[in-house]
């Protein structure tokens, strides 16, 4: 889920960006030391915006550098166990598909895409129920359900996400439309 939020953090000004035009080094320093970091409660902070220095800066001895306080609005993607996602495959393997939504990749395990056994064909990048005959393929859009988190906050992008689509309305979203119209008639 994406959420707004205002934000108080410290930036370092490295001695030899100091006398460069405050604003200016606020702007380019809180952006490159929070933009793709975890934060707090597996947040990830997509983008920052509206980036103010507050007050003076701080000296720490031995160190030469000035430690600045800056207030800044954050755009965020939270992490929430058991929260509905929308996202595309992204990538099909012998052991299931990574989904992409938002910023992140999720893996849907084969044991978790639909209440059938699944025959995996990596070579055409889908995953097929063998009584079905329903699959998803690379680039399809699904809707899953995020069940365990363990987020990587050095490496967002290697956080472990797991997804399962074994619960009503969820599933590839062709098959999620196919059902509401059979409800219908």
């Amino acid at each position: 889920m994406y959420i707004k939020v205002k934000r108080k953090d410290v930036i370092r000004i490295p001695p030899e960006r100091l006398g460069e035009d405050i604003n200016e080094l606020a702007q380019e320093l809180t952006q490159l030391s929070f933009e793709g970091k975890i934060v707090g409660d597996r947040s990830l902070i997509v983008l920052t915006a509206n980036i103010k220095p507050v007050g003076e800066g701080r000296i720490v001895h031995g160190d030469g550098a000035v430690y600045q306080d800056v207030e800044y609005e954050a755009m965020m993607f939270r992490l929430d166990n058991q929260e509905v996602v929308e996202g595309m495959v992204c990538e099909v393997l012998k052991f299931g598909a990574f989904i992409r939504f938002g910023p992140l990749d999720g893996l849907l395990h084969i044991s978790q895409v639909m209440d059938d056994h699944i025959d995996v064909d990596v070579e055409n990048q889908r995953l097929v129920g063998k009584e079905t005959r329903r699959d998803i393929r690379v680039n399809n859009d699904v809707r899953a359900r995020i069940v365990t988190v363990s987020v990587n906050e050095r490496n967002p992008r290697e956080s472990k996400i797991g997804l399962t689509m074994r619960q009503a309305g969820l599933g590839k979203l062709d098959w999620i439309q196919d059902l509401g119209k059979k409800e219908e008639n």
